[in-house]
């Protein structure tokens, strides 16, 4: 299956493309939140860019073309599934990331090496990337009554150097500002402050939201709220207890294994990890002023994307001072 896959079946190839096409679409409202947040991501990382691609509208879009491609020019799908396969299956190209107890690894050794001994080995050349992003202010429309409604930043664009109480803070947004005023208030079943410190990029959304400006004012109250809060002792050791959670949290053998290969990807060492976890335990009340500072710029520079109903998403955006671009996406 891995060295000889049989590329030239179209038939059953079109089927496969037609199976994705129909699960992205049936995946857009159970998880409209994922696609917007992809979605702005995309314009704040390269990385973030690359995951829309291959994960997010854009991914969708790529499907529906494919399937007229292989109707109109199978063979020239056809040549570049084979490309494709080339560079994938490639000794030069690969990292192999093993999960064993250390007493069988003798034993899976000579395996691994017959493997290894079996894929072709290449020249590996470095290829360009063409990076045409959509427009910062979307308002991309699915046949539904409610809206995922985002926005976002990168925050080391807009000078802010990364300390670990940013996940304390973001986690305390989350459980506290965004759900009193987005999912109790204002009717929505979810709001989430997300933070990617390896990139920089923070997003706000919400899930299956009955608003849209009204929610993008709630995100950009977000600064004021930290300026402003009155935190308790025991409300920061809670935040912090939970942000240490999600750095450590328990993983089976097969987690472990695939968390250690994105570790080594991305660079992210053990001891940067440990001084993130120490920045974690010595979060102060200060450092949610200071990272107020930094919304204060998300609010006026960051960009906003929404998901929803097309007219609501006409009557409600236009009163906004940027006007979003409209995609239909279903």
């Amino acid at each position: 299956m891995l060295l000889s896959p049989r590329l030239q079946d179209r038939d059953r190839f079109r089927q496969i493309v037609l199976e994705e096409k129909a699960r992205l679409e049936q995946a857009l409202i159970p998880k409209g939140h994922q696609y917007v947040n992809l979605r702005i991501r995309s314009h704040l990382s390269d990385s973030g860019w690359a995951a829309e691609q291959v994960k997010g509208i854009s991914y969708l879009f790529f499907i529906r073309d494919l399937i007229k491609a292989v109707d109109e020019n199978w063979d020239k799908v056809l040549e570049i599934l084979r490309e494709v396969h080339r560079i994938l299956v490639n000794r030069k190209n690969i990292i192999l990331n093993i999960t064993t107890a250390g007493t069988d690894l003798p034993r899976v050794e000579p395996h691994i090496d017959a493997l290894l001994g079996t894929i072709p080995e290449t020249p590996v050349t470095k290829g360009n990337w063409s990076y045409a992003r959509p427009t910062p202010f979307e308002g991309m429309t699915i046949p539904s009554r409610i809206n995922f409604v985002g926005k976002g930043a990168n925050l080391y664009n807009l000078g802010y150097g990364f300390h670990g109480s940013s996940l304390v803070i973001t986690r305390y947004l989350r459980n506290s500002w965004l759900w009193d005023r987005v999912r109790v208030n204002g009717g929505a079943y979810g709001a989430f402050c997300l933070f990617d410190h390896l990139s920089g990029g923070l997003t706000f959304v919400s899930y299956r939201d009955p608003n849209l400006i009204k929610t993008l004012e709630i995100f950009d109250q977000s600064a004021r709220f930290l300026h402003s809060v009155k935190l308790d002792g025991k409300e920061l050791t809670k935040a912090i207890i939970g942000a240490i959670g999600d750095i450590d949290a328990h993983m089976l053998p097969d987690a472990k294994g695939f968390v250690s290969m994105t570790r080594y990807l991305t660079k992210n060492t053990d001891e940067a990890r440990q001084k993130m976890r120490e920045e974690v335990l010595e979060t102060r009340k200060d450092d949610f002023r200071a990272f107020a500072d930094v919304l204060d710029q998300v609010k006026e520079k960051g960009i906003a994307k929404v998901m929803g109903a097309e007219n609501a998403i006409r009557q409600e955006m236009i009163q906004g001072t940027k006007k979003p671009i409209i995609v239909k996406v279903l």
